[in-house]
């Protein structure tokens, strides 16, 4: 099955995200291809990274997920295609896909930036390409040589002793709760019974299990499928009415 997900900051009101879709079936009308967002905004590595990291392991392995963003130091840095746990991962070699996951790709390849030159389109004219053609069969080795090492970006840590976890927000979604980088392995291995969470100027005392276990305006703290610590207000944006952003601080101090 020749299956792409594309991903991009291109946004869903001007012409670049269909472009590049008819780019890749104008190669091989069969592909299938699924957009997992292009509401990234601009320039979010971080962002960007945390989607794809959420979903790619639930689509077949030897599924292409082409990754663009509009960055500006590509012409610097160029293109890569990376083999992660039998997934092909194509995009800029600006760090974003060095945060999905710690461990070294399995195979790394440049890209040939021979088609860059007079492009204001690499996606379209330089990737697009690639994806429908890895795709549907060939080898990333066929685009490029071997990269020497990924270019790293470090991703936000949480930090945790017996006493306490220090987390941070990573997503806010579009119900307005706030996705963390806290772990519930790690709150299971540290938990004693008794804790407190704070978040802005909330505190909880008590994990839930779903979003309706309390009433509509109150707020939840849960773990949700991808196994991390979820904030929000039933039925509410918590996000704005608790006052916190990407990278608010999450503190939660065990009692022994």
């Amino acid at each position: 099955m020749a299956l792409i997900t594309f991903t991009s900051d291109f946004g869903e009101r001007d012409f670049y995200v269909p472009a590049v879709k008819a780019k890749m079936l104008s190669i091989n009308p069969q592909l299938t291809i699924v957009d997992i967002s292009h509401r990234i905004e601009p320039y979010n590595t971080a962002q960007a990274a945390f989607l794809l990291k959420s979903v790619y392991k639930d689509f077949p392995k030897g599924t292409v997920h082409l990754l663009a963003l509009n960055a500006t130091d590509v012409k610097k840095d160029g293109f890569i295609a990376i083999k992660h746990e039998e997934h092909i991962f194509i995009g800029p070699n600006n760090g974003v896909l060095s945060l999905l996951s710690e461990q070294e790709p399995g195979i790394a390849v440049q890209l040939t930036d021979a088609h860059l030159q007079g492009t204001t389109f690499p996606t379209k004219d330089l990737l697009a390409p690639i994806a429908a053609k890895v795709a549907s069969g060939a080898a990333i080795h066929d685009f490029g040589g071997p990269l020497r090492s990924i270019k790293r970006m470090i991703g936000r840590q949480f930090k945790a002793t017996r006493q306490e976890i220090v987390g941070h927000v990573l997503q806010i979604d579009n119900y307005g709760n706030m996705l963390t980088n806290i772990p519930k392995e790690v709150f299971d291995l540290l938990n004693p019974g008794r804790f407190t969470i704070r978040f802005g100027r909330e505190e909880a005392t008590s994990i839930n299990h779903s979003y309706e276990e309390v009433d509509n305006g109150d707020c939840f703290v849960l773990f949700n499928s991808l196994g991390i610590m979820e904030i929000g207000i039933n039925q509410g944006h918590g996000a704005e009415l608790l006052g916190l952003r990407v990278d608010s601080p999450i503190y939660i101090n065990f009692e022994n």
